[in-house]
């Protein structure tokens, strides 16, 4: 009990280091990301994906009947996730073109299933799951902090960011070796070594221009 315990205060402490946060659908309200200072996406676009997250969760909470659906929404650089289950296949196509409509959309991977809904307890594993895995890749080698986004769904994690070869297979490999992790989809954007150098040199130049703030009198 106190090793399950401790796992649980691991993946809320995860949760809350990383942006990778996922969606209910159904059942729950929509939870927006943060600024995340080491993401290699700009301000603008974390700040658009999470009100694409909001969008598309409001847009399928209209359209698919209640109770039919059990999904988790994520969006990486405009690039949106669909994965749970529903209960028809007529049901699935039609959250993938849902989602595909709404604005800024330019992509989706549809990953849900047909068939019984997750349970409580299934997504209570998936959290504690979530947490193991962002917390090993918080120590990975070869993997920098905050540039990798994770959604855990019935024990398949998906791995999505802006991140060379190199960084996307040792993000796999990490948390491929996890206890628990049954699959691993990477849906990465992939860039070079000079993309990311370029990158460093925008987010620096953008903090640099930003307003500060007046200390206190």
């Amino acid at each position: 009990m106190k090793r399950t315990v401790g796992w649980v205060v691991v993946a809320l402490f995860a949760v809350a280091l990383l942006d990778g946060c996922v969606v209910p659908v159904i059942g729950a309200a929509a939870v927006g990301t943060g600024v995340v200072a080491t993401d290699r996406r700009s301000v603008g676009i974390q700040l658009e994906d999470s009100k694409i997250e909001s969008r598309v969760n409001s847009a399928l909470i209209d359209t698919i009947p209640k109770g039919a659906m059990n999904a988790d929404v994520t969006s990486y650089n405009r690039k949106v996730l669909l994965a749970g289950e529903v209960k028809t296949a007529e049901q699935r196509a039609l959250a993938e073109q849902v989602a595909a409509k709404v604005e800024n959309v330019r992509q989706v991977v549809n990953e849900l299933t047909v068939g019984d809904l997750a349970t409580l307890g299934d997504r209570t594993d998936d959290t504690i799951l979530s947490g193991k895995v962002k917390a090993t890749l918080l120590e990975a080698d070869g993997v920098p902090t905050g540039v990798v986004k994770t959604t855990v769904n019935r024990g398949v994690v998906y791995l999505l960011g802006k991140v060379t070869p190199a960084e996307g297979e040792a993000a796999a490999k990490a948390a491929s070796r996890v206890s628990g992790v049954r699959r691993v989809v990477k849906l990465f954007d992939l860039i070079t070594d000079q993309d990311v150098e370029q990158i460093k040199k925008n987010q620096a130049s953008e903090s640099a221009n930003s307003p500060k703030s007046e200390p206190p009198k």
